[in-house]
């Protein structure tokens, strides 16, 4: 490739990026409008710069905007995006404690991840003579099983929490129930498709073993070498440094992290959510200021190419009359395995039914998060494009009716902030009662 060649591969790169961030930008305000999570209008834009719409339109614009030879450079920078957003999720879920509410945590994470896998593998064997055939190769039938039943175990802890904030919930006890169980049951739900990748990757009992190894040998490395060289070195910069020095340290970190997964053989990603995990939470409000907001800036910044590298694999023209019906009963095992798996346990610590299906609704929520899972099953060739279509669009589905739905759960629900005369804390009071009489969920 000539440098006059590789100079004009850059440009429309960005151009089609700035396309990207205008469409992007435009679509999460208008999902905001309508009380919706902005990675909805994101998501959308990237469906809707792809095959779904702009490639219907006369010209072939699609693929004057994103031809081939650019999507490499496009992918290169959503994965430096992805993994930021990685980072972040797995530095903000240490803060997450279970307080002293700790079965009803452990009853409603363990349902909601627990049912909606098992509902998933069931459809999943059923449509596995579909789609077992991706790009030539036949997709092992345990591999495609296990996959979709994990993908459809998950539930998207920061878009969740936004929703809990827009609605005035975040500080109820269904709302602390709900964002507690999810962000264990992200962690639980990471753990599980790391597994799942490992044994799609490896070559063999023997290579699975090995990736097995690695992986233990890796996290060990983590937790007893990695995290307490970060503790000094956090400190030393906090007291000298600078945050520029310290936002590099922690991406130069989070990059060398994801490279050692991927060598091992499981996705990057898990390298930048292992290494936000790991991350010092002190001094917090230095790491809040100097480190997390500039990534998350950044991340924030880059993620929307991602969503149309995604959208690039969308056709939603292109569901067949059977893949509506695969659709049906994809949304009804992950729709059902979430509010059942996640109502019913919530149901047993003390919440009436309408507050349980409330819980089990605010779990149901997939957002970004699906659409990573659903990415790296697409690029390890579990997933064909038909079905990778009809999965984006149940993550759309299921994050898009929990926001109208709340109204009619919690009809009653508002807080009622008051100054604690002890502790000068605000103090919260449910569907118009007070802390003590609110339901109690102690374990």
């Amino acid at each position: 490739m000539t440098a006059h060649q590789l100079e004009s591969l850059q440009a429309t790169a960005f151009a089609g990026i700035a396309v990207i961030l205008v469409t992007g930008t435009l679509l999460a305000r208008l999902s905001r409008r309508i009380r919706q999570p902005a990675v909805i209008g994101e998501i959308t834009a990237g469906i809707l710069l792809g095959p779904s719409l702009l490639g219907l339109l006369p010209g072939d614009l699609t693929h004057r905007l994103f031809p081939n030879d650019v999507r490499p450079l496009l992918s290169t920078v959503a994965q430096i995006g992805l993994l930021l957003f990685m980072f972040t999720i797995g530095w903000e879920l240490d803060g997450a404690t279970m307080g002293r509410n700790k079965r009803s945590v452990a009853g409603v994470t363990a349902g909601s991840i627990l049912t909606p896998l098992a509902l998933g593998m069931g459809v999943a064997a059923l449509l596995y003579h579909n789609h077992s055939v991706v790009g030539g190769d036949e997709v092992p039938w345990f591999s495609f099983v296990l996959y979709l039943g994990v993908s459809m175990s998950i539930t998207a802890f920061p878009v969740l929490a936004r929703i809990l904030k827009d609605n005035n919930l975040s500080r109820t006890k269904i709302g602390a129930l709900a964002l507690t169980s999810a962000a264990f049951g992200d962690v639980l739900a990471w753990c599980l498709l790391a597994g799942v990748v490992a044994i799609v990757t490896a070559s063999g009992p023997t290579g699975f073993t090995d990736t097995l190894w690695m992986s233990a040998g890796y996290g060990a490395a983590m937790i007893c070498v990695v995290r307490p060289l970060l503790a000094r070195a956090v400190l030393w910069i906090a007291r000298r440094g600078s945050g520029a020095q310290l936002a590099a340290l922690v991406t130069a970190g989070l990059l060398l992290s994801a490279y050692t997964t991927s060598k091992i053989g499981i996705h990057p990603i898990f390298g930048a959510f292992a290494f936000g995990l790991v991350m010092p939470r002190t001094p917090q409000a230095m790491l809040q200021e100097r480190m997390l907001r500039p990534l998350e800036h950044a991340g924030e910044l880059l993620l929307p190419v991602y969503f149309i590298i995604t959208g690039l694999s969308v056709d939603v023209a292109g569901v067949s009359a059977t893949g509506w019906l695969e659709l049906a009963l994809i949304l009804a095992a992950s729709i059902l395995g979430k509010v059942l798996g996640a109502g019913l346990p919530a149901r047993s610590f003390g919440l009436t039914w309408r507050e349980a299906t409330g819980v089990g609704v605010l779990m149901n929520t997939r957002g970004l998060t699906e659409l990573i899972i659903l990415g790296v099953g697409l690029n390890l060739g579990v997933l064909d494009d038909s079905l990778f279509t009809e999965m984006v669009l149940m993550a759309l589905i299921t994050t898009a009716m929990t926001g109208p739905l709340l109204p009619y759960l919690f009809p009653r629900a508002r807080i009622d902030l008051v100054q604690a005369p002890a502790q000068d804390k605000p103090v919260v009071r449910f569907a118009g009662k007070a802390p003590d009489q609110a339901p109690d969920l102690a374990g």
